[in-house]
């Protein structure tokens, strides 16, 4: 038995112990379904905006901005000119240097000696007159440069990126933006015209959106010597075309037998219309079906694409595209080629090519067309068809040799695995009948990551190929995720962060890390996005696109705001006992560990032994950072702010006495660039057990 002195020297001696140290590294992600005790220190309880760090802690998110090709709003610069004012410039007006012949647009006039400018083009110089509409206004004083703090500067480079982002449209049309797909370092997207009536499809340029021309197509039979070349002419009497490409749909060898057959893809005729009978191509004789006709897209498809090469070559990488409601097809950009696979409802709702063979599902069948040859789907020449027994929603080729090779085939509730390299030797094999996939949630990231009724899984080849092993990885936002699967409407990956996404059609998405201290964290996105897709370009750099509702395309990963709106951003650790739950504590200071790049803020708090009403909570604080000095409000969040591209600790006085304490941080700016909490170091001193 423990007597009464013992305890009197135990809480004496609780009571006069020194402060200590304790860290809590930040990493894991979200947290909601573990009870507070058993829940990892640094894991999070809530959150909005932030995303796992590959190297750990939180960052949060960046930016995204509209994008038609023209100048991005986050590439926008902007300078200060000071000036002797001798009329008046307004915010929006164009001043021209009459000496240098410079022009810039004002996007703000701070007092009557400074004004600042954005699309500059040349080179104002000091003591010149400054000219808005052919008048006189004013006369500068200095060459254009630099905000003189960092504050300023981040707020003139937001003021100048609205600027430009006025400047970019949506492609011309009605509703949401069908598909998206990044493509030749150009970005294309598919959209219903003004009338709903058809889809046109829209090419970023230097000038904004330009419409891809549609061409015509046009059946030939008897085709005899050899396969035309492209560019070449079409003739028929008084009647010429230029053939854009040329679809066989038999073996390229029956050219030489006058037996080819297929379509033509031609521009449009000059002298008339094509009809049926002898043509030729040079002193290549062909025989004409019918008249040529227009290819269009019927309105209100969801596209998707994969890029593939059939030809070996740099100018034969190509997309494949359907949509389920217009046939499958190939584009390279320039030229739309539909691909007719003789199915009676021919609009095919999935797209992959596995084995050098295109594959298309029609809704639990699935076809691919012989190899090599995406045009050809003649069983003869290695087409076949595989029925699934129910819907599919999706493929994803899984690792293997050239000898060997699997496809995942997935449906809405079962999974199949087709072995083999081709009709030869296809074999289908059943992995799980009670695990399948949500359409548009599959992708790859080194291994297969996709949204089941259990939750986001992954599809892992096994020790020994040919075998394969899944684990959900959600359960620890189960309950969140289950009000969120059914309104998926895209996916992709960043493989810069080695990271999947998940959108959905509320505006939430959420972001999933692939790392030792990654986890998932929800997203809420101004913009719900309707199509995503994400490449490389030919440097080497990431791009991640997304089609919304608004008909916008969007680019993310860029600048400092959701197309202009503030990122609202806050995470909420666990409830920290560090490491000791029946003790309670005296709180004495926080180390923040933050890092960025560029300016930034952000708020304070934190809560006290679960949040109770019996606990005196923190109220105002105040201090100052290594940064800056901080601005405090008048509750219970503390406001720090700071610049530089290397960010020491912030430390923060604390008070109050609890078993635990879990950390806020927060904030909301359209000009902040992000910043990554890797942790904080709590000093802290034991005061008693709970009784």
């Amino acid at each position: 038995m423990i007597s009464r002195r013992a305890i009197s020297r135990a809480i004496g001696q609780l009571s006069q112990a020194k402060p200590r140290p304790a860290m809590i590294s930040f990493g894991g992600g979200c947290d909601f379904e573990t009870p507070p005790l058993s829940t990892p220190s640094g894991h999070l309880r809530s959150a909005e905006n932030y995303e796992c760090d590959i190297m750990g802690g939180y960052a949060r998110v960046m930016g995204y901005e509209r994008y038609d090709g023209r100048t991005s709003p986050s590439s926008a610069s902007a300078y200060v000119i000071d000036i002797t004012l001798t009329g008046a410039i307004a915010v929006g007006d164009t001043v021209t240097g009459v000496t240098s012949l410079a022009t810039g647009v004002v996007i703000v006039v701070p007092d009557s000696t400074h004004i600042v400018v954005t699309k500059v083009s040349g080179t104002f110089i000091s003591g010149e007159v400054l000219n808005v509409a052919a008048a006189p206004q004013a006369t500068t004083t200095s060459a254009p440069h630099g905000a003189t703090t960092d504050l300023l500067r981040a707020q003139y480079k937001n003021l100048a990126a609205d600027e430009y982002r006025d400047d970019i449209a949506v492609p011309t049309g009605s509703g949401n933006i069908l598909g998206v797909v990044r493509f030749g370092d150009a970005t294309y997207a598919w959209r219903d015209n003004a009338g709903g009536t058809a889809t046109n499809i829209w090419k970023s340029t230097t000038a904004g959106w330009s419409q891809v021309t549609l061409y015509n197509e046009i059946s030939f039979t008897a085709g005899g010597a050899t396969q035309p070349a492209e560019a070449a002419t079409l003739t028929q009497g008084g009647v010429t075309a230029t053939i854009k490409r040329v679809v066989p749909t038999t073996a390229s060898t029956t050219w030489a037998l006058n037996t080819a057959a297929g379509r033509f893809i031609i521009t449009n005729p000059a002298g008339g219309n094509f009809a049926a009978g002898a043509a030729t191509i040079g002193a290549i004789n062909v025989t004409l079906t019918a008249i040529q006709t227009a290819i269009t897209l019927s309105p209100d498809g969801r596209y998707e694409f994969v890029v593939s090469n059939f030809g070996g070559s740099v100018a034969t990488n190509r997309i494949y595209g359907c949509d389920g409601v217009n046939r499958g097809f190939e584009f390279d950009g320039t030229v739309l080629v539909p691909i007719t696979t003789g199915m009676t409802l021919d609009a095919p709702n999935h797209v992959h090519v596995h084995k050098l063979q295109l594959f298309f599902s029609f809704l639990a069948s699935v076809q691919h067309s012989g190899p090599g040859t995406p045009y050809i789907w003649s069983a003869i020449l290695g087409a076949s068809e595989i029925g699934m027994g129910d819907t599919v929603t999706g493929f994803q080729s899984q690792p293997g040799g050239e000898s060997v090779g699997a496809l995942a085939i997935f449906s809405r509730n079962s999974t199949k695995i087709l072995y083999g390299t081709g009709v030869s030797n296809w074999q289908l094999a059943t992995y799980r009948d009670e695990l399948g996939a949500y359409v548009w949630s599959i992708q790859d990231i080194g291994h297969t990551m996709f949204l089941d009724d259990q939750g986001l899984t992954n599809l892992r080849t096994a020790q020994e190929f040919g075998n394969f092993a899944h684990a959900a990885v959600s359960n620890r936002i189960k309950s969140w995720l289950n009000g969120k699967r059914t309104k998926v409407t895209a996916s992709c990956v960043v493989r810069n962060k080695s990271q999947y996404r998940l959108f959905f059609s509320d505006g939430y998405a959420l972001y999933n890390t692939f790392s030792k201290l990654g986890g998932l964290m929800p997203v809420q996105l101004e913009n719900a996005a309707t199509c995503a897709w994400s490449s490389e370009d030919s440097d080497g750099s990431e791009v991640i696109f997304f089609g919304s509702t608004n008909g916008m395309v969007y680019q993310m990963e860029k600048g400092t705001s959701f197309d202009g709106e503030p990122i609202v951003h806050h995470m909420r650790l666990a409830w920290d006992w560090l490491k000791s739950p029946q003790l309670v504590k005296r709180f004495h200071s926080a180390s923040l560990e933050v890092s960025g790049s560029g300016y930034a803020e952000f708020s304070f708090s934190y809560e006290l032994g679960y949040g109770s009403t019996a606990i005196a909570q923190p109220g105002t604080i105040s201090a100052t950072t290594a940064f800056a000095s901080s601005i405090w409000d008048e509750f219970q969040w503390d406001n720090f702010y700071w610049d530089g591209q290397t960010l020491m600790p912030s430390i923060v006085d604390l008070g109050g006495e609890a078993e635990n304490i879990s950390l806020l941080i927060h904030g909301s700016s359209d000009y902040h660039e992000a910043a990554t909490f890797s942790g904080a170091m709590l000093h802290w001193a034991p005061r008693r057990y709970l009784r």
